[in-house]
């Protein structure tokens, strides 16, 4: 598109060299609001685009403290910058469906958010805030809501969030796929390749800005399903452990309707089988990954046992 980038990354989940070449690279954490302040000095940004999160929804209720920090502070750090600064067009954020609880399907943007983790409290706590420095300072933003986003790059080996991921790693590892409660619980599997080009895009389309958009797959499944897609996927037959149940939504999917009258060109309809096969081909190149545990329970009581498993 022709920006100069500058992209800024803690590498808690991600890697090096998944920077492309032309991308200047910063080590550092948003929580981190000297250095942050130092960035936009310095860079006098046109654009932020914020996805720096930890994004582990179920793992959200037993590190209150680490997610509220790095979720909801670490983004006031950078809003307050972009407010301070004056240059910044557009503030750019990618929320969750998280922010809208239970029984609200097929999710609406006109819905009043209803979080049951701490996760999808503090997404929409940002969403809050944004609402607020667009009315007290003018600052415009985008808002988008993805969800169960995979796809090649993305860190395999964190037992605590991204499915696909997970089950992938655990069949390179020889590993029985691990599925919380019955495996009826419904999702709908987002390819990074259908949201990336319309959050990218989202700045060059003002009439879109200082609104909330709801994007990902239309096609919800169970996990079950996903189960079997996954193996399918990588050559092999499923094997699957059932565990305890997770305290989650049970079905969630979301309606797509206003992404799609504003950024239709933009958003592929990538099938589950077509991005599958596209992720495991990266996988079996890159190979599996180690599962280390959280350093830094908060909370232990109904802690799933195997998120303590080293």
């Amino acid at each position: 598109m022709g920006h100069r980038v500058l992209v800024m990354d803690d590498l808690s989940g991600g890697r090096r060299q998944n920077v492309p070449e032309g991308a200047e690279f910063v080590a550092a954490s948003v929580v981190d609001h000297e250095t942050v302040n130092r960035l936009f000095e310095r860079w006098r940004f046109d654009y932020v685009f914020h996805l720096a999160a930890y994004a582990a929804e179920g793992l959200s209720h037993f590190i209150k403290r680490f997610n509220y920090t790095n979720n909801v502070i670490g983004s006031v750090n950078l809003i307050n910058a972009a407010v301070n600064v004056g240059t910044v067009r557009c503030f750019v954020f990618t929320s969750s469906i998280a922010v809208y609880g239970p029984g609200q399907v097929p999710m609406l943007e006109s819905l009043v958010p209803d979080p049951i983790d701490p996760y999808g409290i503090a997404k929409y706590a940002v969403e809050l805030d944004l609402r607020e420095a667009k009315q007290m300072f003018g600052l415009d933003s985008v808002i988008f809501r993805p969800h169960n986003v995979y796809g090649e790059r993305q860190n395999i080996g964190d037992r605590y969030r991204n499915v696909i991921g997970i089950f992938m790693n655990q069949i390179l590892r020889g590993e029985p796929l691990s599925v919380f409660g019955d495996g009826e619980q419904t999702r709908a599997f987002t390819h990074i390749g259908d949201i990336a080009p319309v959050i990218a895009h989202s700045v060059e389309r003002p009439a879109a800005w200082n609104q909330v958009y709801n994007i990902g797959a239309d096609r919800p499944y169970s996990v079950n399903h996903l189960a079997a897609a996954v193996s399918r996927a990588l050559g092999v037959e499923p094997r699957v452990v059932h565990l305890d149940p997770r305290h989650e939504v049970v079905h969630a999917s979301s309606d797509h309707s206003r992404a799609r009258a504003v950024f239709g060109d933009l958003m592929r309809g990538i099938s589950l089988e077509e991005g599958l096969e596209c992720m495991a081909a990266w996988a079996c190149t890159a190979g599996s990954h180690p599962t280390p545990s959280f350093r830094g329970i908060e909370v232990a009581k109904k802690l799933p046992p195997s998120w303590l498993e080293d």
